[in-house]
């Protein structure tokens, strides 16, 4: 049972307390302390078969909680945020650590545990901070060329996390975090943790994952990566068949005031009459027969009159603006969603760590206050025996970063199922874009884009604008004539004469609406002749160049200074997703085009020496032979691995 305390000083925080019972959480009862002791449980769990989980950046213990509803014993846990090790030491067995993963020693310690305790699943969802160009070349390097960062230099943390799989080797990994760690311009983070986890050996699969399909009530996405050594085929796990409303999960939680406490600091509870949906029965299957009519945690923060009054005047699609005026004590022009009633017949807004800093964007939907430290859990799908250490801020907290259980519990049933299975995957980022990269060698007799293998930016350009999408008998007329004009460097102008020539030529054949705008660019060009030749074209100087040109041109005309500045964006557009859609068996080139859409293009090039140029061959694939109505699957250089091809 938690104690309530009062420390004696007043530890770090990043937010502001929310006044409240400090509730204190006692060690697992088999906890251990040091390594020896840690062998030895892990020696005994592995005589009865059970398989031995371990997980960093753990926070509260989301995912170690999940993995444990299907079997797996998590051992060790790592986090850098004491009430979260507190927690996590309460609920888990074996050793529970405040560590700083970005420490090179750390990383080795941690390794060798995991190694030494023949630890089966590693499990992590690392913070991934924004990095400099140049910091990304050098990593780069290491990546492509295979070495380990050096000892003494402290580790973005998701290399960390790569480095500990690397140096144990664990037969599972699984990683999650938020999709734009994946989802930037060039999918750098997300294209070097592929490329480092399969130089390992690992069978990777990643998919962004909305929560409410496997049953969490709430509006959520996670990136989740499943790596499997010896190359396994891992299998997404089927959805949920039912959607959990926000009522569904917490309307059974009896009615409190903001800013109440019940006697007995954080023993304290309130009374609870029972479950009534099956959600709620589950949150409190674990619970205690002594406990069945209490509910412990069921607090939040005071409210202030005149929120209370504007809480009360709002209804789910009440927006802050529409507020009658004495109820806003916020800037209109930027606070327009400062308050937020949850609708209880949808699902909630994502649970985030915001949440220990102010409720507003939380706001009950009966009850005029906002959701309790029990009601955020619900809805997390942290079960009613579940609690978490510190004051309710810190509680909030932890909650706010957690991966909910129930995507533990799915994907740890899923994991021990394809390692039971094992059979071999059946896609390989390096293998695709090494297939793709010899192709490159085969020189075409025929192509629709002859423009994308001559490294001239400027020739480029004008190509894409004035043939995109061309017939095939255009084409071969006009690029001869685009191909021959002279090479435009930097800060360089075509001649009136050249310009002349182009849009007689597309006059001819029935394009004189794009030399319009070729004709705009050249304009903006007289003002900006440096613009075109940027790593990153400005496209407020420059809205002749669409988002598409501009990657397009990073990818197939790098500027000079490659090495530091020059990015491999990731194209959705020329055809790309049909030709991923293809080979790997899916529909991303449908829906959800810029999330799994952009990851399934990612599989298929890497991030390895040889990743622009099968980006680049990508392009040629959907133009000359995976096209829309009659592909020519016999002359693929991808067929023997190609779902479509095999069906």
């Amino acid at each position: 049972m938690a104690r309530t305390e009062t420390p004696n000083s007043e530890p770090h925080y990043g937010v502001k307390q929310v006044r409240g019972p400090f509730v204190v959480l006692p060690p697992n009862s088999i906890a251990t302390e040091d390594d020896a002791s840690l062998s030895k449980l892990c020696r005994s769990l592995r005589s009865r078969d059970t398989p031995l989980a371990a997980d960093l950046f753990a926070g509260a213990g989301g995912i170690s909680l999940g993995l444990e509803r299907v079997g797996y014993k998590v051992v060790l846990g790592v986090d850098h945020y004491n009430f979260a090790v507190e927690t996590h030491h309460h609920h888990f067995a074996g050793r529970s650590l405040e560590w700083d993963l970005a420490d090179p020693d750390v990383i080795e310690d941690v390794a060798a545990t995991i190694r030494k305790n023949k630890i089966e699943l590693l499990a992590g969802g690392p913070p991934c901070q924004p990095f400099s160009k140049a910091g990304r070349s050098m990593i780069r390097h290491r990546v492509q060329s295979g070495v380990r960062d050096p000892h003494d230099e402290r580790r973005d943390l998701w290399r960390s996390f790569l480095e500990v799989v690397q140096l144990s080797k664990p037969p599972a990994v699984i990683m999650e975090n938020v999709p734009d760690m994946a989802l930037d311009r060039e999918m750098f983070i997300f294209r070097s943790i592929v490329e480092e986890l399969e130089q390992e050996g690992y069978s990777v699969s990643a998919q962004v994952v909305e929560t409410w399909r496997y049953g969490v009530p709430q509006m959520r996405q996670r990136l989740i990566i499943v790596a499997l050594r010896g190359n396994k085929q891992f299998n997404w796990p089927s959805e949920s068949p039912q959607r959990v409303t926000l009522w569904n999960a917490i309307g059974d939680l009896p009615p409190v005031e903001g800013g109440w406490r019940p006697p007995g600091g954080a023993a304290g509870w309130t009374e609870y009459n029972g479950p009534s949906t099956q959600y709620q029965s589950m949150m409190r299957c674990g619970v205690d027969a002594g406990d069945s009519g209490k509910v412990f945690d069921h607090i939040t923060r005071p409210v202030r009159e005149d929120d209370r009054a504007a809480f009360e005047s709002m209804t789910h699609k009440t927006k802050y603006t529409d507020l009658a005026p004495e109820h806003q004590r916020y800037r209109r022009d930027i606070f327009d969603d400062k308050y937020k009633r949850l609708d209880e017949n949808d699902l909630c807004r994502t649970i985030t760590a915001h949440i220990a800093k102010d409720g507003y964007w939380y706001i009950h939907p009966r009850q005029p206050r906002t959701l309790t430290v029990r009601e955020a859990a619900r809805v997390q799908s942290f079960p009613d025996e579940f609690r978490f250490a510190g004051p309710p801020s810190a509680a909030f907290k932890q909650i706010g970063n957690a991966v909910p259980p129930i995507i533990g519990e799915v994907f740890g049933r899923a994991i021990r199922s394809a390692l039971a299975d094992g059979r071999k995957a059946k896609l390989s980022t390096r293998l695709t874009a090494a297939s793709l990269a010899k192709w490159a060698g085969v020189p075409p007799t025929e192509t629709l884009v002859p423009w994308i293998a001559c490294g001239d930016r400027w020739k480029i350009t004008v190509a894409e604008l004035l043939l995109d999408r061309a017939p095939s008998t255009v084409i071969r007329s006009v690029w001869p004539v685009v191909e021959m004009q002279p090479t435009i460097n930097r800060g360089g102008l075509p001649t009136d004469a050249d310009t002349a020539l182009l849009v007689d030529l597309m006059s001819g054949v029935g394009r004189t609406a794009r030399t319009e705008i070729l004709k705009n660019l050249i304009d903006q060009m007289k003002k900006h002749p440096e613009a075109l030749w940027q790593p990153t074209i400005d496209r407020t100087v420059l809205p002749a160049v669409s988002i598409a040109l501009a990657d397009f041109l990073e990818l197939a005309a790098p500027t000079a200074e490659r090495d530091t500045k020059s990015e491999e964006p990731v194209l959705v557009t020329k055809g790309v997703l049909r030709v991923a859609s293809r080979f790997q068996g899916n529909d991303v080139d449908k829906r959800n085009r810029q999330t799994d859409g952009r990851l399934a293009v990612a599989r298929m090039i890497g991030l390895g020496p040889d990743s622009r140029i099968a980006h680049l061959k990508l392009v040629q694939l959907a133009a000359d032979i995976c096209t829309v109505e009659t592909p020519s699957c016999s002359r693929c250089p991808l067929r023997a691995r190609c779902a479509a091809a095999a069906s």
